[in-house]
Parts: C-alpha cells; structure tokens; sequence
C-alpha cells in the first residue's frame, strides 16, 4: 500500500492514558491541521472523543481530531488502522503484554512505528521476530523513542559524528551521565518495570537479554569486549569524580550498541559505552555513591522475589495511567552529558555533548521526543541507512531528530573539551 492510500500521517496510539495525551497534546500545539494528518486511538471512543475534544479547544489549528478505535488484542483491528496510517506511535505498555501484536500489524502493513518502551527483554524478541519481516516490507519499528533512549542514543550519536567529522577518528569510549533533573515516574512506566522483573524470573531468553551487555545486537553478533552495565560506586576514568550505576544503564547501553551495530559499526567494534549517576568527588562523592548503589542494589533486589515485587507494585507503585499534571510536567527539567574520548594522527581528544530540557523527562520531555520522532519518520527526514527494520533512534532516525528537538527548546550541543575540564 502506498502513502498516498493512507487517510493519516500519524496515530497516537494510547491517547487517553497520561504519556499519550502529553503526546497528542504536543503535536496539536506544534502543528496545525494543514501540516499533519493526525488522529488519536485506543480501545473507549468516548474517552477518545473527550480526548479529542479538548485537543481542539486547545489550539486554534484543529477543528477536528479523528479517532480510531481498536484494541491490543484483537489484531485485526490493529492491522486496519496500521494500514491506515504512515505512522503509529504508541505509548501502550507494558510493551511485553500490549506491544507485540501492534509490531506484527505495522510491519505486515509496512508502517511505521515508534514507542517508548524501556522492556529490552521485549525489543529482543521483537528483533527476534520482526526484523528482517521488517527489513521486507519497508516498515522501520524504533524502539525506545522517550527518555529511554533518545537523550543517551542521539547524545553518543551527536559525540561520534562530531569526532569523525573533527578528527576523522571515532571515540572509543562515551560515557553518559544523568547529571541532574526532577520530575516523576508513571504508573505505566512502573508496571512495564514490574514486568521485566516478572519476565526475568520466569523467561530464560529474559534472563540472557540482561546479563548479556550486547543482546540486542544483531545475531550472530551479540558478544564483545564491553562488560556492560556498572554494578556498585566507582571512581570515574574520564572526569575523576565518584559515580554510581544508572537505574537506565541497563536499556540505554544496549540501545547505543544496537545502534553501532546497525550503523555497520562506524564506532568500530571495540567501541565500549557506559551510563552512571555522578557524585561528586572525594570522600561525599564516594559515600553518596556507595549509597546510591546500595539503594539501587536493595530495590532490584526487591523486585526480584515475588512476594516483595507484588506487595511494591500494590502499595508503593503507582496505578498506570496516573501521572503528573500539565503545570508539574511543564516544571520538570533533566541535563545529561555525554563524554567520549578518542585517538587520532593528531593525539587524544575529548567530546563533549548535552542534552536535556525543562521539562519533566518521563512527560513533557519524552512527549516531545516520542512526537517528533514520529513526525520525522512521517516526513522522511531521516539520516538512516535502513528502509525497514527493527531500529533504534540513532539507526533509524538519526540526527535530524536532534535538530527537531533543538527548534522545540532541548539542548542538543557538542563540542570539543580539554582534558582538563572533562
């Protein structure tokens, strides 16, 4: 089917949950009727209508957003609206049990899709299933178009073109640092967690996807020299400040590798990435780091016995679908710097990149990736090597993104650095 044949550029899939409408609410602000075909979608059409309703009071640009009713699991009603579109973008997790029949309905149409999904156990069967389909039928699946894992794909993405561009040479090294920000997490993003710790204690492919740092690598390629994710405090080889494991590390860092694999490996294949939390220097940064990794250490553990997982997903979590107000999300921020160092003819050099915006990252922030994402695949404004394919963002979409992103208020800088103010 060609694009031509389709009624919408874009179908936010989940519209009347929080992260969908946030999504919805953006574009409407953002674009105009005359610039994109949207239409909102999920299971209720009388949410939806509310949905849609509220969208056109909003902003002057939409006299009318239509609706598309379908539901997660019934795959033909995925399927005519994945036919029906150029793009479906979805915020519906948990991934693991909501995601998979939308994938196989965009691929047999060869739409193509984004969403927001943190589950790596899930884009490894996705992959899996869905890949080379995918690569058949023109259909680009990115996965992980929200704060997991633009800022961390796109900021390494943004370090190594600049080294290769600058020095003609990529960086062997990135490290990511979440260096600062406030905002909250959601129901839906908490349950998806819940659910990966539920897949890992029943699914050994589950178990495999995290305790190999490069299972989502293409296969027959899924092993090098990185040894994934840091486990406790450690003192950082780049900037000399005390660090502790990122709670993101886990999905962030086999994203990037997913991303070198699928570029044909331009970082080459020694590239080796990281993710931490910085916590200052001597012996504050070191305790803060020790307790930051003891705290991570203890809820992960948690999680991992059934009984505790259930009784923290009753009482502590949130329900999905509860999330911040519009005036919280809007008042939210989050900073991330990337730093990456190489060799070239001319000597060692450093990168840096930042990243981040003012507002909440898990909300207002990742809204505005997911959307624009989704328009930049709708568009075809794309730095991609790949037609179809179960990609990540910086393989499928590139840096175009980061120029969106910029126009709409992120920072998305890089430059060179002395080794001293690394």
């Amino acid at each position: 089917m060609s694009d031509s044949d389709r009624t919408h550029d874009i179908v936010v899939w989940g519209a009347t949950g929080v992260a969908g409408r946030f999504t919805a609410e953006y574009l409407t602000e953002r674009y105009d009727s005359a610039d994109l075909e949207l239409a909102i979608g999920g299971r209720s059409r009388e949410r939806l209508a509310d949905v849609a309703a509220d969208l056109t009071r909003r902003s002057d640009g939409w006299e009318d957003v239509p609706v598309v009713v379908g539901d997660a699991t019934d795959p033909e009603s995925l399927r005519a609206i994945a036919e029906d579109t150029r793009v479906v973008c979805t915020t519906v997790g948990p991934y693991t049990t909501y995601g998979s029949n939308l994938v196989a309905a965009c691929v047999d149409a060869g739409t193509d899709y984004c969403d927001l999904t943190g589950e790596v156990n899930w884009v490894r069967e996705m992959i899996d299933r869905y890949h080379e389909a995918a690569v058949d039928a023109g259909a680009r699946i990115v996965h992980s178009c929200g704060f997991d894992s633009v800022p961390a794909d796109i900021g390494t993405l943004l370090v190594q073109s600049f080294a290769t561009e600058e020095f003609g040479a990529p960086c062997e090294t990135v490290r990511i640092y979440l260096e600062g920000g406030n905002g909250s997490v959601s129901g839906g993003t908490l349950a998806s967690f819940g659910e990966l710790f539920e897949a890992v204690a029943t699914d050994p492919l589950a178990r495999e996807t995290l305790r190999n740092p490069y299972s989502l690598a293409p296969a027959g390629e899924r092993s090098g020299i990185d040894p994934g994710e840091q486990r406790g405090p450690r003192r950082d080889p780049l900037r000399g400040s005390w660090t502790a494991p990122s709670p993101m590390a886990a999905v962030n860092e086999r994203v990037v590798r997913r991303s070198n694999a699928l570029l044909g490996y331009p970082w080459t294949r020694e590239f080796r990435c990281s993710e931490v939390v910085p916590t200052g220097t001597g012996p504050v940064g070191a305790a803060t780091a020790g307790l930051v990794a003891g705290g991570l250490g203890a809820f992960t553990a948690a999680m991992s016995i059934r009984p505790l997982r259930s009784a923290i997903q009753k009482y502590v979590f949130p329900d999905p679908g509860e999330g911040p107000t519009r005036s919280e999300a809007e008042a939210g921020s989050f900073s991330i710097r990337v730093l990456g160092r190489g060799v070239a003819p001319g000597g060692r050099f450093t990168v840096e990149a930042e990243f981040g915006a003012d507002r909440d990252p898990g909300y207002g922030a990742t809204g505005r990736m997911l959307g624009e994402s989704a328009v930049c695949l709708a568009r075809g404004d794309l730095d991609s090597p790949h037609e179809g394919g179960v990609l990540t963002p910086a393989s499928g979409i590139g840096l175009p993104l980061a120029d969106r992103l910029r126009e709409v208020g992120f920072t998305a800088s890089v430059r060179q650095v002395s080794d001293g103010s690394a």
